[in-house]
């Protein structure tokens, strides 16, 4: 879907001149910011990589890199500061890897207006303690936790409080009291197909967007690390009026708003919830890919006129949504051992439709580290996937072939 564009010199100049200004920010800020984009607002990118989709989708980017692939919380402050400056600024969104720097960003002066979850609900769905006796309470089902170390750990995992993207859950038998973050929690380790369900928040209720399963892959000692999502998958209905009830009560009693995911367990018949992402997560880009109908503004506009107005999405869109025209998939190609972009590999896959978040010349990716997200659209999830198996393959032959001679002859007969 192409974002929403004036289409000649005098119309860009008017568009310019009117269409504000929203700031979005994370490790990477691409989704948001090309679905930013698609709702005709000018975009100000702030995230770690500078990937070349991102900058295209943005008028502003700024570096907020920490180093092991963190974002800097002076780097952040210091550019949502100068952007405050700007007179048509609606404010700005937070994205993935911004968990341990939100509570000391609610009370930092001088930043934009925050279009996303304040203080107080992040902290009722993102502190341990708070969030699963909230869950018993609601009578909401999920693993068992604990918070001292369980007699058999072999059972469990743990997790980190303000983790994101699987890099935060160790099997708890490999970690010793020593070893354990101050903000972290035991989860028994639960069945069923790992899920996640991305809804929008708004005057205490919750619209479901749609469902996902969740690839993970290992990477060195982390087990668990996201590899991407495909969806939307069909549920039962008995499923979907149970997660709807729990999701429902969960808005009621945090005010979570605008676009959240849940991510769950589940086994066929029930589900267990496993936590809420207080924040757009990268499932948006599914929904948009498979019913582009449904979202022709992108979800970024619904999750805007949720935190602004209280404004839910249409009942059209969400009755579009619940008969998407495609499945699309999204996986992360982690580089399988340290290299540096070239121009050739990073001109390849800015012309390769199937592939987003492509890096810049000269990026030094070390072995583990994401290299692009590869994308995918059928008429099936399980095409889908197979889909997504080809091209990891085609893209992992270009990281070591790009620079050869006779890559010309590969690219034409792949």
């Amino acid at each position: 879907m192409k974002p929403h564009r004036p289409s000649t010199p005098a119309q860009y100049v008017q568009h310019v001149q009117h269409a504000p200004f929203v700031a979005v920010a994370g490790v990477s800020a691409r989704l948001v910011a090309q679905s930013a984009a698609r709702a005709g607002l000018r975009v100000a990118a702030l995230d770690i990589f500078g990937d070349r989709d991102t900058r295209a989708a943005a008028e502003l980017w700024f570096d907020i890199g920490g180093g092991a692939l963190a974002v800097d919380r002076t780097r952040l402050v210091d550019a949502l500061t100068r952007l405050a400056r700007l007179p048509d600024l609606l404010g700005w969104v937070g994205g993935s890897g911004l968990e341990p720097l939100m509570p000391q960003l609610s009370g930092e002066p001088g930043l934009p207006r925050l279009l996303g979850n304040g203080a107080e609900t992040l902290a009722a769905v993102r502190e341990p303690r708070r969030f699963f006796a909230l869950l018993d309470t609601l009578r909401i089902a999920h693993p068992a936790v604990s918070f001292e170390r369980p007699a058999r750990p072999g059972e469990w995992l743990f997790k980190h409080a303000d983790g994101c993207g699987g890099t935060h859950i160790r099997p708890a038998a490999q970690l010793d009291a020593a070893d354990l973050p101050a903000r972290g929690y035991f989860q028994r380790i639960g069945d069923g197909r790992s899920m996640s369900v991305l809804f929008i928040g708004a005057r205490g209720r919750a619209c479901l967007i749609g469902f996902a399963e969740q690839l993970s892959c290992a990477i060195g000692t982390l087990n668990y690390v996201h590899a991407g999502s495909i969806g939307p998958i069909g549920m039962p209905p008995a499923v979907v009026a149970r997660i709807q009830a729990a999701l429902d009560a969960l808005c009621k009693r945090t005010a979570l708003v605008g676009i959240n995911s849940c991510d769950f367990l589940f086994d066929g018949a029930g589900f267990q919830l496993l936590e809420i992402n207080a924040r757009p997560s990268s499932t948006l880009a599914l929904y948009e890919t498979a019913s582009p109908d449904a979202w022709p503004r992108g979800l970024l506009a619904c999750h805007l006129d949720a935190c602004r107005f209280g404004r839910a999405p249409s009942s059209a869109s969400l009755a579009l949504a619940r008969e998407p025209r495609w499945c699309a998939g999204q996986q992360v190609l982690f580089a399988p051992a340290p290299f540096t972009v070239s121009a050739a590999f990073s001109d390849a896959c800015a012309n390769d439709p199937q592939c987003r978040d492509v890096p810049m010349p000269g990026t030094a990716i070390d072995a583990g580290q994401p290299v692009c997200t590869l994308l995918a659209r059928a008429a099936s999830a399980s095409a889908v996937r197979r889909a997504l198996d080809e091209q990891h393959t085609r893209v992992t032959i270009r990281i070591e072939t790009c620079d050869e001679p006779d890559y010309a002859f590969i690219q034409s007969h792949s």
